[in-house]
């Protein structure tokens, strides 16, 4: 999903998402639309890389639910919002998802293998002068034709290559940190994770500002199909 240097991915998601106020409910409720109906406000659907195939993001119904449903083919695109509240007020999000079946021969750890059903993904600034020289040449790079890249980017992620619980580094950089928190296939998982505590464990570091989450289902690596549905994403203070 990510290439080498220029991470496309994270500056694709993020350049035309645009800034709004602060949001008064944090998160996004899927299940207050109609199937078929139009995706929330201040969601887009973003490439992971200008010209990537994208994949189709929908509203439909499951069980009586209103849910989203993400289709990937050969695709890679994320529906994403900007960051636009206080994660240190509300750390905790809550969210369901459900995989179809895993990605034949996806594998988070291989480079040109590195797809997923399902993520959710985070996106934070911070200090750049703290990182390293190698890393701070990689976002010089981008910079110079036109990406600005975060920070860093924790992810979610839906994988039946690692066990729940591994923290597994983008196989690019170590600016994007995964966290394998689902592998049941066909049936829906309720995920509950600290964002601030998880962001301290793989960066060892307190997080910046939150500047874009969404979700992603990406088959660009392998080719393969996916598909995955999502329920609400909700946010609320640390106990």
């Amino acid at each position: 999903m990510l290439r080498p240097l220029s991470t496309g991915l994270l500056s694709a998601f993020l350049c035309c998402v645009p800034m709004s106020a602060q949001a008064a409910d944090p998160g996004v409720e899927f299940s207050t639309g109609k199937p078929g109906g139009a995706l929330p406000a201040g969601w887009q659907n973003k490439p992971v890389v200008p010209g990537k195939k994208m994949t189709s993001y929908a509203l439909v119904a499951d069980q009586g639910i209103t849910v989203l449903q993400a289709d990937a083919s050969g695709a890679a695109s994320g529906l994403v919002h900007e960051g636009d509240f206080d994660l240190g007020k509300t750390p905790i999000v809550t969210w369901r998802w459900k995989v179809a079946a895993p990605i034949p021969n996806a594998d988070n750890h291989v480079a040109d293998r590195e797809d997923a059903p399902a993520r959710l993904v985070f996106f934070f600034a911070g200090q750049v002068d703290s990182l390293s020289i190698g890393e701070r040449a990689e976002m010089l790079a981008a910079n110079a034709v036109g990406e600005k890249l975060p920070y860093a980017t924790l992810m979610y992620i839906w994988t039946n290559s690692a066990p729940p619980g591994t923290v597994i580094e983008n196989p690019h950089t170590s600016r994007v940190q995964m966290i394998v928190v689902g592998n049941d296939v066909g049936k829906w998982e309720n995920l509950r994770r600290n964002v601030v505590a998880d962001f301290e464990k793989v960066f060892h570091e307190r997080p910046g500002k939150m500047t874009g989450y969404g979700v992603l289902t990406d088959t660009d690596n392998t080719g393969g199909t996916a598909r995955a549905w999502y329920g609400d994403i909700r946010f609320s203070p640390g106990k």
